[in-house]
């Protein structure tokens, strides 16, 4: 927040805090392009339904898996 008041150097605040000023930089311009993205908040019941539905989708690979081999196996006997 220091390096986008423009009232201290990017110099001054590497030494101040011991970084290199590139870590400074790489800082100040993550947080003018991301800025935005702080006040969106997080949606705690979509991660959890996105979990529940990549969960459900391995199941049914696995089940899709076990069910064609069963198919090959049983072919002779039906």
């Amino acid at each position: 927040m220091e390096s986008l008041k423009d009232s201290v150097s990017v110099s001054e605040m590497s030494k101040r805090y011991e970084l290199h000023p590139n870590q400074i930089s790489k800082w100040k311009k993550s947080l003018e392009t991301n800025s935005h993205r702080i006040f969106e908040g997080s949606h705690p019941e979509k991660d959890e339904r996105d979990r529940l539905i990549e969960k459900q989708n391995r199941e049914i690979d696995i089940l899709t898996l076990d069910l064609n081999f069963l198919k090959k196996k049983l072919k002779p006997y039906l």
